[in-house]
């Protein structure tokens, strides 16, 4: 794990004070950015969205899939919780959390848009991170890469269906046309060009594909952390009304990842999977397509929508939540190895 995704949740940290200094000093450059649209797209943020997700896409060989054969348990183990859990789960802690408990806390008109987004957070399991989880808790690396490659093909098609029913459910009323539109933007197009890059760099050879993707590694982060301060740029002002609302919005997803995680893994060790499998497994559970979620939010919500500040928190807080998972598995495999 590089310094630079070690220490994520400080970078991020800085960028949403950066971003709500900019908008304070300079509220026209904020707005004139925000302004830059191509049908209903905003051309920076988009732009950024793409340097975000191809490189990490890059990455998904879908060769794996051959794989899935030797671990079939823990396979229906993860595709469970991504699928008929973790999206479901996330709806049910957002209504009770937010529309009920905390809703005298929570600005009444951005309640729903709050909802939204952190059902947009659960909707998509993460792609890239997930490697680093894998690794730093001995996980079985084709077990990893053939989940992950199995998830992406799933996302294309189960992503929007999840989230237009989850929404629905939530009586929060969207476009099925705008969220077609930002799967296609943000999903298909995106793996499209991954692939075809992935196959032109192996074309080279093995080290040129390794160097590239040692070299373009940081692109993801850093163009997640520009499009968060512009995200901040716009939502600034009413953080600075509520600072609060960072805090209430924390607690479903801290309490989300972590039931997700620990259901995860003990499935796994139920259906007698290997603790190298049950690892990447209940990570893989547990964490979000992050930069799917902020792309979507802004995409479907605007900048200045609660639901975009709702996927950044989801930011803001899963590395370091992630790490406590890591070191949770790495601690317990005694405990899981033990048959009684």
């Amino acid at each position: 794990m590089t310094l630079f995704e070690r220490y994520l949740s400080l970078w991020v940290g800085i960028c949403i004070l950066l971003g709500i200094l900019l908008g304070q000093m300079v509220p026209d450059l904020i707005q004139h950015l925000g302004k830059m649209e191509w049908a209903g797209v905003n051309l920076p943020v988009g732009f950024l969205i793409w340097v975000m997700i191809v490189p990490m896409l890059v990455r998904v060989d879908l060769r794996a899939l051959h794989e899935l054969r030797l671990h079939a348990r823990g396979i229906g183990v993860t595709l469970f919780i991504n699928w008929l859990v973790k999206p479901f789960s996330m709806a049910l802690l957002a209504w009770l959390f937010l529309r009920v408990l905390f809703a005298p806390m929570l600005p009444a008109a951005q309640i729903d848009s709050y909802i939204a987004g952190l059902i947009l957070l659960a909707a998509a399991p993460c792609t890239a991170m997930v490697f680093v989880w894998s690794r730093l808790s001995n996980g079985d690396p084709l077990f990893t890469l053939s989940q992950v490659a199995l998830n992406d093909l799933i996302m294309i098609f189960a992503f929007a269906p999840i989230v237009a029913l989850l929404l629905g459910i939530s009586a929060i009323t969207i476009p099925w046309s705008t969220l077609v539109t930002s799967v296609v933007l943000y999903i298909v197009v995106p793996f499209l060009i991954a692939q075809f890059w992935r196959r032109h760099l192996l074309g080279k050879g093995g080290a040129h594909y390794e160097q590239t993707l040692a070299r373009t590694g940081p692109w993801s982060i850093s163009a997640l952390l520009l499009t968060l301060v512009l995200l901040f740029g716009f939502q600034g002002q009413a953080i600075l009304d509520q600072p609060l609302i960072i805090l209430l919005l924390a607690v479903p997803i801290l309490i989300q990842v972590t039931f997700n995680a620990s259901l995860a893994y003990w499935l796994n060790r139920v259906v007698g999977e290997k603790h190298s499998i049950a690892c990447p497994s209940a990570l893989i559970g547990a964490s979000n397509f992050f930069e799917l979620a902020v792309a979507t939010a802004i995409s479907l919500f605007g900048f200045e929508s609660g639901a975009a500040l709702a996927t950044v928190v989801g930011v803001l807080i899963e590395v370091p939540l992630m790490l406590v998972v890591v070191h949770a598995v790495n601690r317990s495999k005694g405990w899981y190895d033990h048959k009684s």
